[in-house]
């Protein structure tokens, strides 16, 4: 008689969870996409009318944030704005330190990364149905935070706020978010991890 025990790992949470669990494995995911969200805030452009750059960061926080999960995401985020406040020029344009009007978008970040992140824990990054509202809701936390930042260092009413930190960047967000909401449904069915 044989007796066999049939060993079932957890289904995955996230995308990150499909590679095998170790702290190491958790410092580099957390590691590498705060590198990542530097590395896609230096492509960036900037607008003479507004000091709110557009950049490649809302994708990357997106991406990042969902292919996470929560703590993995806040903590990445979490690291992206310590280390570039402390120094690490990987802020759009190479910045670092207080970046003004536009700072309230990276703490932001860390609010939506973690958000994507929990509703992706809950599969909300299985179909594309389904991750878009979490990339809408995303969006709406870091302009949120952004915006009314904006408005308190600049020292101007919600209108200016909105025509200065939103308006200017919604076609290109809306198009980020829908970038992100095809493509995490699209890497979970490579790699059969439904």
């Amino acid at each position: 008689m044989t007796n066999s025990a049939t060993i079932r790992r957890p289904a995955p949470m996230v995308l990150a969870d499909l590679i095998p669990k170790s702290l190491v494995r958790d410092i580099a995911l957390v590691v590498g996409a705060a590198g990542l969200v530097g590395l896609m805030a230096q492509v960036s452009i900037h607008l003479a009318f507004t000091p709110v750059p557009i950049t490649g960061q809302t994708l990357a926080v997106l991406l990042c944030g969902t292919a996470l999960g929560l703590r993995r995401a806040a903590a990445a985020l979490g690291l992206y704005a310590v280390a570039g406040v402390l120094g690490v020029p990987w802020f759009a344009g190479h910045a670092s330190g207080y970046v003004g009007a536009s700072f309230g978008y990276i703490v932001g970040f860390v609010l939506a990364a973690a958000l994507c992140g929990y509703l992706a824990e809950r599969r909300a990054d299985r179909s594309v149905f389904r991750s878009i509202p979490a990339m809408i809701a995303a969006e709406i936390v870091m302009y949120a935070i952004g915006v009314v930042w904006l408005a308190i260092d600049l020292h101007v009413g919600a209108g200016k706020a909105i025509a200065l930190g939103l308006t200017p960047f919604l076609v290109g967000d809306a198009i980020k978010a829908a970038i992100a909401a095809v493509a995490l449904p699209s890497a979970w069915k490579l790699t059969s991890g439904r």
